[in-house]
C-alpha cells in the first residue's frame, strides 16, 4: 500500500523530500503520541487498525488546540510541544511504559485487513483524478476546482493570524468552521511543505485511511458481524443514488458519503465525527463509562465543533432520539444519555455564538429550495424560469425515492421490532432524518444544506446493511437469488439510462415530464418481484428481500457514474472551474503570466500584518457580471487584502435572499472601500496612496497590469519592487 500510494504521488508531482517530511510528521508527530493515549485510555480493546486511526484522529484533535493557541502568542512551532510530551510521560512514567508494547486482545481477520486496504487503495486511485485536474505548477494551477485559492488563502491567514479573519477583505470576520486549515498551518511550518501540496495531494489521505477504518469499526459494534461491516464500508464507498440520466451531470442528491477533494472540511468534519459515533456508540450501549472516555469524547466533541458546522446540529438530533425513546419507554433518561446530550448542546451553542458568530451564513428556512433548484438544473432553466408547485413536489418526491436506494435495507429492522430501541440504532435514525429534513426544509445559496445529509450518510449506510442482514438471515434465499437479484439490479439501471434516453439538461421548449420516466420504470421493475412472489405463494419477508437486493444494487452502478465517469460540474455552468485544463479557449485567454512568482514574491519580502491592495476582484474571463470567487492574491501571497473576492464571506452571504440576485453577483457593500481601492490603480495619485495608508493601512499594491492603461503611471506615486509576467507590486512609501 505504501509503495503504490508513493507511486501516485510521486507521478502527480510530489517530490520526495516533500513525500518524506509529510509522513514522518504524520507517523511520529500525530499517529504515534495518539495511538499512546488511546492505549492509555481505552485500553486494547482495539484491533491495531483501530488504535492507529484513533491515535490519527486524535493527533489531528490535539494538534489543532494546540497550534490555535502556539499560533496566539507568536509561536507557532510550539505546537511540537504536545508530541515531544506525550513522549516523554509515556517513557517516564512508569504506569505508562507498558503501552509501547501491544498486548493483542481483539484481532481482525486476515480477509478484513485486506478488504479495507483495497478500499483504501481504491480511494487513492480514485484522488488521482483529481491530481490530474488539480495542477502545481502555473498556468494549469489556474484551471484547479474553483474553491482551491480560497482554501489556500483560509491556510494562508491561519499560518499567520490567530484569531483568523477572512483574508480576501480586510476585517472580515472569518464565521465559518476553519479547525482543517489550522491542521494544515502547522503541518506547513512543522514540515516545510507548500500548503498547495498539502491541500491538493498529500493532506487528504491518511484522513480517506483512517475514516475508512472508523466505520467498520462502528459497523463491527452496531451489526456485530465482520462481514456485513465490511458491506456497510462497501456501501459507504461505493453505493450512491442512481442517476438514471444520460449527460454528464452531478448534484446535491447524489452524495458523496465522506471522501470529498472539492470539500476538504466535509473530509475532516467526517473524520473528527467518526470516533465521536464510535464512542457514543459504546457509552450509549454500557460498554464503559470511565473519566477518561468521557474527556476523550469532550476532546473530539470540541474539535468536530469546528471542523464542520453541520456534525453537531444532526448529532443532537440523534442523541434527542434517543432520550425521546428512553423518556417514552422507560420513563426516564440514563444520565450517559443526558451527559452526551448536554456535551453536544454546549457545544453546539459556542459554535453558534462565538465560531460563528451567530450569523445565518445565507442559511434560512426555505422548505423544498434545492428540489426548485435541481429542477431548474435538470430542465437548464435554472433561474429563469419558475417552476410549477408540482413539479417542485415532484423533483423532491423522486430524489426522496431516489436516496431510498441507498437505504432501503433500513426497513429491514422492522423484521425485529426491538432492535429499533437500541441506542445506537436510534442515534443513527435520528442524525438521519434530521439529515434528510435539513436538505428539505432548508435553503442555502450554495446548496450547503446538502452537507446535512452528507454527514448522516455513512451511518444511514451502516443501518441499511443492518437491516438487510436481518432480512438475508431470516429468510435465508439462497446465493442463486442473491446473485440474480443484483445482476439484475445492476444490468436494469444501465438499461434504463440508455433506452429511456433522458439527457439533462432538457432540450429548450421541452417538457419536464420525461425526468420522472426512468425512475418511474425503476418502480415498475422493482415491483415484479413481488408480483411473481404473490403468484408463487411465496409473498413476505422473501419478496422485500429480493426487492432491496435489487434496488440497492442499482446503487452500484450509479457510484460509476457519478464518481468515476461524471466530471464534477460547478455551481456556474460556464465557470473556469468546470474546465480541467487549458484547451478551452476561454481558460486559455483568461489564465495571466507572473502571479505565482509575484505572488511568492509578496510572501517573501513582506510582514504578514502588511495589507495588499489589488485591482482583481472578479474571476478572469467573467469581469462583467463580476463572478466575485476571486481569491488567488490571497492565496499566493498569504496576505489579507483590502478587497479582493467577496462571494464567501458571512456579509455576502447574509445578504443573499431566495428568489433574488445570485449570491456571486451580488456587488460589494461598501462602496467607498471599493471605490479608493480601485483609484489606486486606475487613477493613482499621491491623495489616494495617502488615504489607503491612513485609513486601512495598506502597505503592497499588487497590479495585474493587464487590466489598468499602460499610462496609469502607478510609478510615479508608489515604488516598483517586482515585476513577473502580467504582475507587478508596488510598496506605497510610509506616511510621515
Amino acid at each position: 500500500m505504501t509503495a503504490f500510494t508513493l507511486v501516485v504521488l510521486i507521478s502527480s508531482g510530489v517530490s520526495s523530500s516533500d513525500i518524506a517530511s509529510f509522513s514522518a510528521y504524520t507517523v511520529f508527530g500525530l499517529l504515534l503520541p495518539g495511538m499512546l493515549i488511546i492505549r492509555a485510555v481505552l485500553g486494547h480493546a482495539h484491533t491495531l487498525a483501530e488504535e492507529m486511526a484513533l491515535g490519527l484522529i486524535l493527533g489531528y484533535a490535539i494538534e489543532v488546540l494546540t497550534y490555535i493557541g502556539a499560533r496566539a502568542i507568536g509561536v507557532p512551532l510550539l505546537v511540537l510541544v504536545w508530541p515531544i510530551a506525550t513522549y516523554a510521560a509515556f517513557l517516564i512514567v512508569p504506569r505508562l511504559r507498558s503501552h509501547w508494547k501491544r498486548t493483542t486482545r481483539l484481532k481482525a481477520p486476515a480477509w478484513w485487513s485486506w478488504a479495507l486496504a483495497l478500499t483504501i487503495a481504491y480511494l487513492i486511485v480514485w484522488s488521482s483524478s483529481y491530481f490530474k485536474s488539480n495542477a502545481l505548477t502555473w498556468p494549469a494551477m489556474a484551471a484547479s476546482n474553483i474553491d482551491v485559492p480560497y482554501h489556500l488563502s483560509l491556510i494562508g491567514e491561519l499560518k499567520n493570524h490567530m484569531p483568523p479573519t477572512v483574508p480576501m477583505v480586510a476585517g472580515e470576520p472569518l464565521f465559518y468552521h476553519w479547525f482543517l486549515y489550522t491542521y494544515f498551518a502547522a503541518a506547513s511550518w512543522v514540515t516545510g511543505v507548500e500548503p498547495l501540496v498539502l491541500l491538493v495531494r498529500v493532506g487528504m489521505l491518511p484522513m480517506f485511511a483512517a475514516v475508512v477504518i472508523l466505520l467498520g469499526a462502528i459497523g463491527r459494534r452496531v451489526i456485530n458481524s465482520w462481514p456485513a461491516a465490511l458491506a456497510a464500508v462497501v456501501s459507504t464507498v461505493f453505493i450512491a443514488a442512481p442517476n438514471l440520466y444520460l449527460g454528464t451531470r452531478t448534484s446535491v442528491f447524489e452524495t458523496a458519503p465522506f471522501q470529498s477533494w472539492e470539500s476538504p472540511t466535509e473530509t475532516f468534519g467526517a473524520l473528527l465525527f467518526a470516533p465521536v459515533v464510535l464512542l457514543l456508540v459504546d457509552l450509549l450501549q454500557r460498554r464503559r463509562h470511565t473519566l477518561g472516555v468521557w474527556l476523550l469524547l469532550g476532546v473530539f466533541l470540541v474539535v468536530a465543533m469546528g471542523a464542520k458546522a453541520t456534525n453537531l446540529p444532526i448529532l443532537a438530533a440523534g442523541l434527542g432520539t434517543v432520550a425521546a425513546v428512553e423518556v417514552v419507554t422507560r420513563r426516564k433518561l440514563r444520565w450517559p444519555t443526558a451527559v452526551a446530550l448536554g456535551m453536544t448542546a454546549l457545544c453546539f451553542l459556542y459554535a453558534q455564538v462565538v465560531l460563528f458568530g451567530q450569523t445565518r451564513q445565507g442559511l434560512t428556512l426555505a422548505p423544498l429550495s434545492v428540489a426548485r433548484g435541481e429542477w431548474g438544473k435538470l430542465t437548464g432553466l435554472f433561474s429563469t424560469v419558475e417552476p410549477s408547485f408540482a413539479a417542485v413536489v415532484g423533483v423532491a418526491l423522486m430524489y426522496v425515492a431516489n436516496w431510498s436506494v441507498m437505504w432501503l435495507g433500513i426497513l429491514g429492522l422492522l423484521s425485529r421490532p426491538r432492535l429499533l430501541r437500541q441506542p445506537a440504532v436510534l442515534l443513527m435514525l435520528g442524525m438521519g432524518a434530521a439529515g434528510i429534513g435539513a436538505m428539505l426544509l432548508l435553503g442555502h445559496p450554495h446548496n450547503a444544506q446538502g452537507y446535512f445529509l452528507q454527514a448522516a450518510c455513512p451511518y444511514l449506510a451502516i443501518l441499511a446493511v443492518y437491516g438487510l442482514t436481518l432480512l438475508v438471515r431470516r429468510t435465508r434465499p439462497s446465493l442463486r437469488t442473491i446473485f440474480i437479484s443484483v445482476a439484475i439490479g445492476v444490468v436494469a439501471t444501465y438499461l434504463i439510462r440508455m433506452l429511456c434516453g433522458v439527457r439533462v439538461p432538457l432540450k429548450p421548449g421541452q417538457s419536464d415530464m420525461p425526468l420522472f420516466l426512468p425512475y418511474i420504470v425503476l418502480l415498475v421493475i422493482a415491483a415484479v418481484p413481488v408480483i411473481v412472489m404473490y403468484v408463487t405463494g411465496r409473498a413476505g419477508l422473501r419478496a422485500w428481500t429480493v426487492i432491496v437486493l435489487f434496488l440497492t444494487s442499482a446503487g452500484l452502478p450509479a457510484a460509476w457514474f457519478t464518481r468515476v465517469l461524471s466530471t464534477v460540474e460547478r455551481d456556474t455552468p460556464n465557470s473556469p472551474a468546470n474546465f480541467h485544463g487549458l484547451a478551452h479557449p476561454l481558460v486559455a485567454q483568461a489564465v495571466p503570466q507572473g502571479i505565482v512568482t509575484a505572488g511568492r514574491w509578496l510572501r517573501a519580502h513582506s510582514e504578514p500584518n502588511q495589507l495588499v491592495a489589488t485591482n482583481s476582484h472578479c474571476l478572469w474571463g467573467y469581469e462583467s457580471p463580476c463572478d466575485s470567487r476571486q481569491a488567488w492574491v490571497a492565496a499566493l501571497t498569504e496576505r489579507r487584502v483590502l478587497v479582493e473576492g467577496w462571494m464567501y464571506t458571512p456579509t455576502n452571504n447574509d445578504r443573499w435572499r431566495m428568489g433574488g440576485q445570485r449570491v456571486d453577483g451580488l456587488p460589494f457593500w461598501d462602496a467607498e472601500r471599493l471605490s479608493l481601492n480601485d483609484a489606486a490603480f486606475y487613477r493613482p495619485s499621491w491623495n489616494t496612496m495617502r488615504q489607503l495608508q491612513e485609513r486601512y493601512g495598506v502597505h503592497w499594491l499588487f497590479v495585474d497590469e493587464r487590466r489598468i492603461n499602460p499610462e496609469s503611471r502607478i510609478g510615479d506615486v508608489a515604488k516598483l519592487r517586482f515585476r513577473s509576467g502580467d504582475y507587478a507590486v508596488y510598496e506605497i512609501g510610509t506616511p510621515a
